[in-house]
């Protein structure tokens, strides 16, 4: 059977998001169906010969990626996780930093947080060759050597190659659920008020226009999530004008979670770009009407299946919640979630894909 090395950010752990739980989720998935799989943050040393290929995440991190793919000759495939961080950093980022980003491109953007975190010792740099190269550069290396890539949705894949060459093969692998842990009860009561919002707490999630939108309003807000350590200040700002119909909920057990989602009546996610967002899915098969933003790839996964909001005016997101929360849940959501997006599938489009390569068909 297939021996896969997954290599992923060196903070996959300490600053947990959703790539942690894909790549995480993925694996376990993909052990169930007899492929060995390890898990390696791109600051490990690899042996690299007792893997048959590699599997790497993030694009937009490149200077992991060229590091590997130079030591170790083997082919890889990649998840993109192309997520667009450049609304945010140049309109919306408070402080020096954000009037600066104002100035550049996303990936000279990119760029600058990358050396910037490097320099001030949060992260690693693996591949000095980025610093001369730069982030586009980067990238399209990546690109010309990957054997095949493994987007999200078929927006991701457009979005992406509509910015770069692509020349190799690609196969979309869904993100999902675990619907041993996130099994809906239908006889359980919802509360018509309770709205929920799970993520990281930083600025791309846009907890601080969601407060402003549900403040002092009939529904109570649970904001479920630890804040990323490079925006406390964020998390400090979304807490200071809460009102008292809004709770800040940060450590919780997924079995903790799947109880929230189950009596919850709406779950929103108003970020200002989204691939999929996890926790959208996990709540629409809890039986939440879902809020999501207009922005990203989310469409691909909920279509007209959930409510829309403009992540920019607190307006657009109470009414889209207004909305949800009176509108009965579509069981054909949640059947649909259940159906084509579970980790179980991911794994099988995964495996089909590790199987082209080691054949030699890609």
């Amino acid at each position: 059977m297939i021996a896969v090395a997954m290599i992923a950010r060196s903070t996959l752990y300490t600053i947990r998001g959703g790539d942690t739980v894909q790549v995480m989720e993925t694996a376990k998935s993909l052990s169930r169906l007899g492929v060995t799989v390890d898990i390696k943050l791109t600051n490990e040393a690899i042996d690299y010969t007792r893997y048959d290929l590699l599997h790497f995440f993030n694009i937009i991190r490149p200077a992991d990626i060229l590091f590997h793919v130079k030591r170790s000759r083997k082919p890889f495939v990649l998840s993109p996780v192309l997520v667009d961080y450049s609304e945010f950093d140049k309109y919306h980022r408070a402080g020096f930093s954000g009037r600066l980003f104002r100035l550049f491109s996303a990936e000279r953007i990119e760029y600058i947080k990358a050396v910037g975190k490097w320099l001030l010792g949060k992260d690693r740099l693996m591949s000095p060759s980025y610093l001369w190269k730069g982030q586009r550069r980067s990238i399209e290396k990546v690109l010309a050597n990957a054997s095949m890539l493994l987007p999200n949705s078929v927006s991701e894949y457009g979005r992406l190659s509509k910015q770069y060459p692509v020349s190799c093969a690609h196969t979309v692998v869904v993100n999902g659920i675990d619907g041993g842990v996130f099994s809906f009860d239908p006889a359980a009561d919802k509360d018509p008020c309770l709205v929920i919002c799970a993520a990281r707490i930083e600025g791309i999630k846009n907890q601080l226009n969601l407060v402003k939108a549900m403040n002092n309003t009939p529904y109570t807000l649970l904001i479920i999530g630890a804040p990323a350590p490079n925006h406390l200040d964020y998390y400090s700002e979304c807490k200071h004008i809460a009102a008292g119909n809004i709770r800040f909920i940060e450590h919780i057990s997924q079995e903790e979670l799947r109880n929230y989602y189950q009596r919850a009546t709406v779950h929103v996610l108003p970020s200002w770009f989204e691939t999929t967002g996890l926790s959208s899915l996990e709540a629409g098969s809890m039986g939440c009407n879902l809020v999501i933003t207009d922005k990203g790839d989310a469409r691909s996964y909920f279509g007209e299946q959930a409510f829309y909001c403009d992540p920019s005016s607190p307006e657009s997101i109470f009414n889209a919640v207004k909305l949800a929360a009176e509108k009965p849940f579509d069981g054909l959501l949640r059947e649909k979630i259940v159906r084509q997006y579970t980790w179980q599938q991911a794994a099988l489009q995964t495996l089909s894909a590790y199987q082209k390569i080691n054949a030699g068909i890609c």
